[in-house]
């Protein structure tokens, strides 16, 4: 007997990402579908960018945790569209990314009161990171590029800790 979808669901939960491995590829929203297409399972999988280096390694760790709950016909399918958006990340992932010490995607109004667009949130500019460790919201961009391309590097000056911030797209 296969097991059911709900079933899968828990277990791709299970699957961390590999470049932040305290969110799971469920709460990072790119598992997009799971579904059976007669004995094989196909699991739809949308890549946070297309470039995104973590694209083999997170199919293959999909493919090895589902084989070792006894699944062996597996079939992963790349969708480009829509694009993957931080949007998509749960409020249970946005949690465990503040708690791991990386400030999450912000949506909303900048420093000087406007409202936050998307091209400001990508860039940072007007855009407010609360510290993830001390909840500051006195901090400041040093880079745009962090530790991942997904990440901008920042500090706070409350408490002088770098931080990465989880750039929104």
């Amino acid at each position: 007997m296969r097991p059911a979808i709900a079933q899968i669901w828990d277990w791709l939960a299970e699957v961390p990402d590999p470049e932040i491995p305290v969110i799971s590829l469920t709460d990072l929203g790119i598992i997009r579908d799971v579904g059976w297409q007669g004995n094989t399972l196909v699991v739809t999988v949308t890549p946070t960018y297309s470039g995104c280096p973590a694209t083999a390694v997170i199919n293959l760790d999909i493919e090895n945790h589902l084989r070792a709950k006894g699944i062996d016909q597996i079939r992963l399918e790349r969708r480009l569209s829509p694009a993957w958006t931080t949007d998509w990340i749960s409020d249970a992932g946005r949690e465990k990314l503040r708690a791991f010490g990386i400030a999450p995607p912000i949506d909303g109004t900048g420093a000087d009161g406007h409202v936050l667009t998307r091209v400001g949130a990508l860039t940072g500019s007007n855009l407010v990171v609360a510290c993830p460790r001390c909840q500051s919201n006195d901090t400041r961009r040093v880079s745009q590029f962090g530790s991942t391309p997904c990440k901008a590097s920042w500090v706070c000056n409350a408490c002088l800790e770098p931080f990465d911030y989880f750039k929104c797209h």
